[in-house]
């Protein structure tokens, strides 16, 4: 029992240390770009008045979260490529841990919000802006921050209060799972805990996105037009990508038992949730989305 243990080691990607230099060019370059694209996306939106409605409020939110998410791993990463293990406090461990669950879980709520607005936009267009007001939408991020800050804390406090048996983190940073690994005695309750607060981050708010958009496919078919159903997916088909790779990968992980768990799975998961899908957000919306083009071609001319 290790309950007073100060610190612990972050294994990383120590068993491959020959590729040490070339994962650290990688991923240091898809960090920069990954911040550039979503602080222009983010900048474009907020000094484009035509760009002031509730679904690109909700994106440049999920820009920002994306910018905040990425940041609490990839500088670990990093240290972890140059110097090998890494030594990291207790108290520096707890913080990684809450702010990737209060990152990670807002963001999944956010992703049910803006389901939720492409829901009234399409089926409800005559009352859309009166839903959606302005009061609305800054209600839904800060309850989107609540749930994340609520997930977090209790992630957090039951794990660190726990006695543990060893100081070996099989991970790139303090993540969930390698964590249980280091529980001491019956880790059942903790699994089920995981699995519960997974299902309460991520399948309630993947359900509600679900029904939003069973209402939305309904509601295109019954248009009367091809135009109008083209031009009504296409302002929902964006989102649909960023959700079945947010969800996918982010679901893969968390929702399985510990029996399932294996370690190089689970790094790669965490690299493709935590790494790419910040970068191919904003990419998606701005290759994707005509508005947004449009504007960051105005903002390209005037620079």
């Amino acid at each position: 029992n290790l309950s007073g243990l100060s610190e612990f080691r972050l294994l990383g990607f120590s068993g491959n240390s020959h590729l040490h230099p070339l994962l650290f060019v990688i991923l240091l370059s898809l960090y920069i770009l990954t911040l550039v694209a979503n602080t222009v996306i983010a900048f474009t939106i907020n000094t484009d008045n035509t760009l002031h409605t509730p679904m690109y409020f909700f994106l440049t939110q999920l820009s920002c979260l994306d910018i905040c998410y990425l940041s609490v791993m990839i500088p670990t990463i990093l240290e972890n490529l140059m110097v090998g293990t890494v030594s990291i406090s207790k108290t520096r461990c707890a913080m990684q841990m809450f702010s990737f669950l209060f990152f990670g879980v807002a963001e999944c709520f956010l992703l049910a919000a803006m389901s939720l607005d492409r829901y009234f936009a399409v089926c409800h267009p005559l009352h859309y802006t009166i839903t959606m007001s302005s009061r609305v939408c800054r209600s839904l991020v800060a309850g989107c921050y609540i749930c994340g800050a609520a997930v977090g804390f209790t992630h957090t406090l039951i794990t660190f209060s726990s006695p543990l048996c060893g100081s070996a983190i099989d991970h790139f940073f303090c993540e969930i799972q390698p964590l249980l690994d280091l529980l001491c005695g019956n880790t059942f309750p903790r699994e089920l805990q995981v699995i519960l607060v997974a299902v309460f981050a991520i399948l309630s708010p993947f359900l509600l996105v679900v029904y939003s958009y069973i209402r939305i496919i309904s509601t295109i078919l019954h248009m009367a037009s091809a135009e109008s159903q083209q031009k009504a997916f296409s302002t929902c088909s964006s989102h649909l990508l960023v959700v079945a790779l947010f969800y996918g990968t982010a679901g893969s992980t968390y929702l399985r038992p510990k029996s399932t768990y294996c370690a190089a799975v689970d790094k790669f998961l965490s690299l493709s949730y935590s790494v790419l899908t910040p970068l191919l957000n904003p990419i998606i919306y701005s290759l994707r989305n005509k508005e947004v083009k449009r504007a960051l071609k105005k903002k390209w001319r005037k620079t």
